[in-house]
């Protein structure tokens, strides 16, 4: 009888646990949707927040210092003075990150 109030116990404990999942997105099914593209950009942004947590020390601007120059090639970033900084947006605020010198594009 021990052993059936302990396993009983155990199960009510279990299932009494919270469940966590991800981001659950419910959308009407008449609406227009990609799930490469979703996908697509999902791998994008979770290569460009590995790359920020590889970085030793990331530095955070709030604004560029003057005389930095926009460089739209291989992406969108800018350089000023030998640093390189890529715009990221972060809770409605333009942020700038620095990044490593990007690499020139070959044809």
């Amino acid at each position: 009888m021990n052993k059936v109030f302990s396993i009983s116990l155990l199960l009510l404990f279990t299932t009494s646990l919270p469940a966590a999942a991800g981001q659950v997105v419910v959308r009407k099914s008449s609406e227009p949707f990609d799930a490469f593209a979703v996908r697509d950009q999902v791998l994008a942004d979770h290569e460009w927040q590995e790359a920020l947590r590889f970085q030793q020390q990331i530095q955070i601007l709030q604004a560029l210092p003057m005389g930095c120059l926009p460089v739209a090639i291989p992406y969108r970033h800018f350089t000023c003075r030998g640093q390189f900084y890529r715009p990221y947006e972060y809770q409605n605020k333009h942020l700038y990150i620095e990044i490593e010198q990007p690499q020139k594009v070959t044809p």
